[in-house]
């Protein structure tokens, strides 16, 4: 074995090899692994070689997700208000308010999923009423699920939602008895007008969207995955929405391994999408680390 670029030791490192399923210190080698063993494999490192002691942490291999949004998740990671864990509806609101004071004008609140009514000791979801009072001004959209959307007041006019809007053939605009917009979308049959109403949020700049979606990557990193599939999906369009990945692969800043698939948009013209798709890619494109 040429020398390690790594090597961890004094370690608990679940190997899933049934025969030796633990190990005590492992050696990384042209980016793989190259050994399992003891403290053995101190003596194979040069001077070259990173040492960490895991001072008995335990190692597992990393992890993989097969059905993510990444690539459209991490254009608008860093603007969004995450809910995951959150026990209460009191500090839900007290999240919302706070993040809409620091929200600059133009760009909106989102809550996009991550969470569930049951959590919240109220076990029950914000009222429109409790969003329109802790943000009165700045736009605020909270998905539920696939199922529902929330807008505030002034989400609803920047969306253009009024008594004259006709609902869409994918959703429903849940109305008033004078006809009056509540803010309430509901995803009747499917969930295309949730899709349609995060395309009218502003995006950030490229630059800002690598940013975040390297956080976004990052924060993938902390709970352990290492690889990915992203599965495509609405509204994320090829080539168009994965240029800012690209871009990332091409600098060697991804930190997740990625395949990713290419989604159909317009029903009855998938045929014409893959046509088009077709003449700018092709299946297994790509390398180890973009595919």
């Amino acid at each position: 074995m040429n020398a390690p670029e790594l090597i961890l030791y004094n370690g608990n490192i679940t190997t899933l090899d049934r025969d030796h399923s633990q190990a005590s210190a492992v050696a990384i080698a042209g980016g793989r692994i190259a050994a399992t063993g003891g403290e053995e494999l101190l003596g194979t490192a040069n001077d070259k070689t990173q040492r960490i002691d895991l001072k008995g942490r335990r190692v597992i291999p990393g992890l993989n997700d097969s059905h993510m949004h990444v690539i459209r998740g991490g254009l608008s990671y860093t603007v969004e208000l995450r809910w995951d864990g959150v026990p209460s509806l009191a500090d839900v609101l007290r999240m919302l308010k706070e993040q809409a004071e620091r929200t600059p004008p133009g760009q909106w609140v989102r809550v996009i999923g991550g969470w569930s009514e049951f959590q919240f000791a109220e076990r029950r979801m914000p009222t429109i009423e409790e969003i329109n009072a802790v943000s009165p001004d700045t736009p605020v959209f909270v998905l539920h699920l696939y199922c529902r959307g929330i807008l505030n007041r002034a989400a609803l006019r920047a969306c253009g939602y009024t008594k004259d809007t006709p609902n869409p053939p994918s959703g429903e605009i849940q109305r008033d008895a004078n006809g009056n917009p509540t803010g309430l979308l509901i995803a009747r049959p499917n969930a295309g007008i949730l899709y349609a109403t995060v395309g009218k949020q502003p995006r950030l700049p490229p630059e800002h969207q690598m940013n975040s979606s390297r956080h976004f990557m990052r924060e993938l990193n902390r709970l352990g995955l290492t690889s990915l599939v992203d599965a495509g999906g609405g509204s994320q369009i090829y080539p168009d929405d994965y240029v800012v990945m690209e871009e990332l692969h091409k600098r060697g800043e991804m930190t997740v391994r990625m395949a990713y698939n290419i989604f159909t948009q317009k029903p009855k013209e998938e045929k014409d999408d893959f046509l088009r798709c077709m003449k700018l890619t092709a299946p297994g494109n790509g390398d180890d680390f973009y595919r």
